[in-house]
């Protein structure tokens, strides 16, 4: 299929939005008016540009509050339709879209907007333009694409056809399933948009909580299904309007545009097949991108440290070994149960922070090929020629994800690149395991302006399914939260973006979290080895006391060992965390019960501790 994106959905000039755009892969392009009357460019001078580029032009818009109106204003509509419908024939765009009335003036008459409606068909006809109308959320008369597609086959003339947003149908949660009723050569064109399921006025949403498909909560991809069992063959086409797209790189935005469209073709994809939709009846079939397995588990977190040995002490003190040092790089393997972390001390870092992840995938081959297809190639890596190939590619936030399996007859194991450490250690002697099983999941700090580029990236190239966002405070403002979670829970993602103050500090903003059965025995271990507890207010386990019907000496045990707790029904969670070290730290969990969670109502009490631990 063509792949379209309206210029309104990237920041900066016409000429660099146009570039971003065709960088990014798109085929087409629907021009934004006011971007083309604010650049330096002549229409002539654009459709060149175009050409250079290899873009078609699919749309050109907006034309508002053109039907149902006084005869006098209707002549002076015509008056300016005729102007533009010239200036598209020098752009070479063929198709213009006009937007259902919203001014405060018109008839609630249905014919006689027909009526002027053909009259502008017959004018766009004369010029070799087709007029696409298409119905506003918050038109003042037609609001919905049913009414609009009245409309246009009461005016019946064959330059007239209706535009299809799936911002407007799905706000107002009208019923999709009626535009299989409409003839596909009559859908002039299908723009696209998602958005977070959110209760205000739907203009306000509209023009500032836009996202690409795959980022929001509306069924994008089963209109889209609708949509092509019409018949259409026209371009899928991204119409955005978002305060953040508009303040992001128009690269960046643009690539992660196409990961999305490439992303509901196969979600589109996959609707056809499960309605048994016969090939022959679609027009033009969606892509599909090379099928690969959600991961099965964390293999290992890579942590950078300012020298060797900067963390020895504290993941000794956590239960780890040290059982491995890589051949070529000054990276060793610490294990502990199922958790693994490598620690990096090559000298270009100066802080401690979390670098990698690596995710255990099925066919970690399959895995790259999609990632690839998606707008996410594989970055380039330094090996050794004897050394394991694995292949990684770049999250929004610039962790590296790579592809691993480990320890598996069918296929090489990252882990041959490690010397084991001899099995005394006098480093480790003092270890004693604490009952840490397995990494449980892995808290992410991202950039505000890419926090929904990266639950794209997750849910499209790893197949995690993202939960709903949670807000949670901060003494310093508010912490955005949303997980992406694979559905057997074994790769767990917390994202978040935390309030301005942490970019300029050196306050938490990533942490590890590990998995045990038996907490309150892991505490003890953790006591016992001297490991740094972050402590919370008492006033937190008085509060506690309040909201849950505990043991006293439950509580006593929560306390003296510095854990906390939560409960959602019958299910349980348990938690503490470390002291930071640069900017990482970690968390040790227990889940009880199916607790599915991350303790979100613990956030502020751990925040505000780390807060004051900081400022000591």
């Amino acid at each position: 299929m063509r792949r379209s994106i309206a210029t309104v959905s990237l920041a900066g000039t016409l000429t660099e939005k146009l570039s971003a755009i065709a960088a990014a892969g798109f085929d087409g392009v629907e021009i934004f008016e006011n971007d083309l009357l604010t650049s330096p460019l002549s229409p002539e001078d654009v459709r060149a540009l175009l050409a250079d580029l290899g873009l078609s032009l699919e749309l050109f818009q907006p034309f508002r509050d053109f039907e149902a109106v006084t005869p006098e204003r209707h002549r002076a509509n015509l008056r300016r339709a005729r102007h533009k419908f010239a200036l598209m024939q020098r752009l070479g765009a063929d198709t213009i879209l006009v937007c259902s009335n919203v001014a405060g003036d018109p008839v609630d008459d249905d014919e006689l907007a027909a009526a002027q409606l053909a009259a502008m068909a017959d004018l766009a006809a004369e010029h070799g333009v087709r007029v696409a109308y298409e119905a506003l959320a918050w038109g003042r008369h037609v609001s919905d694409y049913e009414h609009a597609w009245r409309i246009v086959e009461m005016a019946d003339h064959p330059a007239l056809g209706t535009c299809l947003d799936s911002f407007h149908i799905l706000s107002r949660g009208s019923d999709p399933a009626g535009i299989e009723k409409i003839p596909g050569e009559k859908v002039f064109f299908l723009q696209l948009a998602d958005a977070p399921v959110l209760a205000m006025d739907v203009l306000q949403w509209s023009r500032h909580h836009r996202c690409f498909p795959g980022q929001g909560g509306l069924d994008v991809a089963g209109l889209t299904a609708h949509v092509l069992r019409t018949g259409y063959d026209g371009p899928l086409s991204l119409e955005v309007f978002n305060d953040v797209f508009r303040q992001a790189p128009a690269g960046r935005t643009a690539v992660d545009a196409y990961r999305s469209l490439v992303a509901l073709e196969e979600s589109t994809a996959v609707r056809l097949d499960r309605s048994g939709t016969d090939g022959a009846a679609v027009a033009v079939q969606p892509a599909r991108v090379p099928a690969s397995d959600v991961p099965t588990g964390v293999a290992f977190a890579e942590l950078s440290v300012p020298h060797a040995g900067a963390l020895d002490d504290t993941l000794t003190a956590l239960g780890f070994s040290r059982t491995g040092r890589h051949r070529t790089k000054p990276v060793t393997l610490w294990t502990q149960g199922g958790a693994r972390l490598l620690v990096n001390a090559d000298d270009r870092f100066d802080g401690t922070g979390l670098l990698t992840l690596g995710v255990e995938s099925p066919d970690p081959e399959a895995a790259v090929a999609r990632a690839t297809a998606l707008a996410s190639p594989v970055l380039p890596r330094d090996r050794a020629a004897d050394e394991v190939r694995l292949d990684a590619v770049a999250a929004p936030d610039g962790t590296e994800i790579f592809f691993c399996r480990t320890d598996r007859p069918d296929h090489a194991s990252w882990t041959d690149d490690f010397d084991p450490e001899p099995t005394v250690d006098p480093c480790t002697d003092r270890a004693r395991p604490a009952g840490l099983v397995a990494v449980d999941h892995v808290a992410l700090s991202q950039p505000w302006q890419f926090f929904d580029e990266a639950v794209l990236f997750y849910r499209s190239v790893l197949g995690l399914e993202p939960d709903d966002s949670l807000e949670v405070a901060d003494p310093y403002g508010l912490v955005r939260s949303r997980a992406v979670t694979s559905p057997d829970g074994s790769v767990r993602l917390a994202l978040n973006v935390q309030p301005a103050r942490y970019a300029v500090t050196d306050a938490a903003t990533q942490h590890v979290a590990f998995r045990t059965d038996d907490i309150l025995a892991t505490a003890r271990a953790l006591q016992a080895n001297g490991a740094e507890i972050l402590r919370v207010s008492g006033n937190y386990y008085d509060d506690l006391e309040a909201r849950f019907d505990l043991a006293p000496g439950f509580v006593d045990d929560l306390r003296d060992l510095g854990l906390l707790y939560d409960r959602v029904g019958d299910a349980e969670f348990l938690q503490l965390f470390t002291h930071s070290a640069g900017r990482l730290f970690f968390e040790v969990v227990q889940r009880v019960h199916g607790y599915d969670g991350y303790g979100a109502a613990n956030a502020p009490f751990r925040l505000a501790a780390q807060h004051e631990h900081t400022a000591a």
